[in-house]
């Protein structure tokens, strides 16, 4: 069974989850530099910190910002 984010991507095959999961600052950094090219805004390693979108507590990083998780969380 997958668990699937607010993003629509595989929590399970998450680049960004299995990062924070293992603690991988290789896999952060990685992570940081596909997004920044991907979306043209600069992310940095330590905003990459994904403790799932549904779980509570507070996001940090773009979680803490993530238009698509705040509106599916506030429904």
């Amino acid at each position: 069974m997958e668990n699937r984010g607010c993003c629509g991507l595989d929590c399970g095959s998450c680049d960004a989850r299995i990062a924070t999961a293992n603690h991988d600052e290789v896999l952060r950094a990685k992570v940081a530099e596909q997004w920044s090219a991907a979306y043209g805004v600069e992310f940095r390693p330590d905003q990459i910190h994904c403790t799932g979108c549904m779980q509570p507590g507070v996001k940090v990083g773009h979680c803490g910002v993530c238009e698509v998780r705040l509106c599916a969380t506030g429904r």
